[in-house]
């Protein structure tokens, strides 16, 4: 840290869609009116398939296994940021990692990121953040979603933020309180989708764009959707496996059929969530969904005039978690709140992350 108002972080995200694990050097600076950001350098780097299989099973593991893959994950993670140090001369003051969920259950209790913050911290000697969740399940709350508290402090200028990650999610200013609800299964469907015919997505939504709408699908999806509403519950693994697969495995419906489908059922829900919730929105889009050409049309044809979508530059889109990430980093090491109890119905406002070398 240059001073209390500098902070030079390195924000690590693994999303559910196993995509890749994002990498993001930013720098903060406190000044009168709040912060303001910065993404010096950002990188994806893809999951080799060894690494896919590994996580996208993790749940399955015994307790013994499942420890030993939090560390050799952690170890992976310290290699990762190594190498990024190393090739870009940086650095930070601190990693801020959100790691890779495997269990997420709050009304169980617990909710569980693999991604040891002792061993990624003993492989690249850099101080560490991270289990960002816990404290908010322990106090009650969802433990999720945690962005709020960077579009919040980094965004505001925005009505709406939207999300287009495995998960679609939003936050947003009611009444001057922070709310933000997970809306619906996005990238997530449609990568397990396409894993059914060999392929890791389907790129700019050009298989979707051919597909027809199955009615049947479409109702089925909603009906599950609706029943998820009222509580607006956190969505995980646990949920699409129990509720949303079944749906995408049935019978009879050709790949593009259910890919359309799915596309304007999350389309069609994002919106009904905005619109119910704010009249001609702002809205910022950011996360991977944004690069799917077909799926943003779908989303500005259910827009209509009701609101503006706006997509800011490429780096903010791919990079924005991984930089909040290490924004709730620094708000972790500043000791204020960096999970809202108005987001995640937790008993009070908390500041989550467990330090090592601190």
């Amino acid at each position: 840290m240059d001073s209390k108002n500098n902070f030079k972080v390195i924000g690590l995200m693994s999303g559910t869609s196993l995509d890749g694990l994002d990498i993001a050097f930013c720098n903060f600076s406190k000044v009168p009116s709040g912060w303001r950001y910065s993404i010096k350098q950002a990188t994806t780097m893809k999951y080799p398939l060894a690494w896919r299989k590994k996580l996208s099973s993790a749940q399955d593991l015994s307790g013994e296994a499942l420890i030993a893959l939090d560390m050799e994950y952690g170890k992976f993670l310290g290699k990762a940021c190594k190498t990024f140090i190393s090739e870009n001369k940086l650095k930070p003051d601190f990693i801020a990692s959100h790691g890779h969920t495997v269990f997420h259950q709050p009304a169980k209790g617990f909710t569980y990121q693999i991604g040891n913050g002792n061993a990624l911290h003993a492989v690249c000697g850099v101080p560490v953040i991270y289990d960002f969740r816990s404290l908010d399940v322990q106090l009650g709350g969802e433990g999720a979603p945690l962005v709020p508290a960077g579009d919040k402090l980094l965004f505001s200028e925005y009505d709406v933020c939207l999300n287009l990650g495995g998960i679609a999610n939003l936050s947003m200013d009611v009444k001057k309180v922070r709310i933000a609800y997970d809306i619906c299964f996005n990238n997530m469907g449609l990568n397990y989708i396409m894993s059914k015919i060999g392929k890791a997505f389907d790129e700019g939504g050009q298989l979707a764009s051919t597909g027809t709408v199955n009615a049947s699908m479409l109702s089925k999806l909603n009906r599950v959707y609706a029943s998820l509403r009222p509580k607006r519950p956190s969505l995980g693994r646990e949920i699409f496996e129990q509720r949303i697969q079944p749906i995408l495995d049935e019978p009879g419906i050709k790949v593009e059929d259910k890919l359309s489908t799915f596309v304007t059922s999350s389309a069609r829900e994002i919106i009904t969530a905005i619109v119910s919730e704010k009249k001609n929105a702002k809205v910022l889009c950011t996360g991977g969904g944004t690069f799917n050409s077909f799926f943003v049309s779908c989303l500005l044809e259910q827009l209509g005039d009701n609101g503006a979508l706006i997509i800011p530059e490429e780096e903010v889109v791919k990079f924005k978690e991984a930089m909040v990430f290490a924004f709730l980093g620094v708000l972790r090491v500043e000791r204020q709140p960096n999970c809202f109890k108005s987001v995640t119905g937790a008993d009070a406002d908390s500041s989550g992350g467990v330090l090592v070398g601190l």
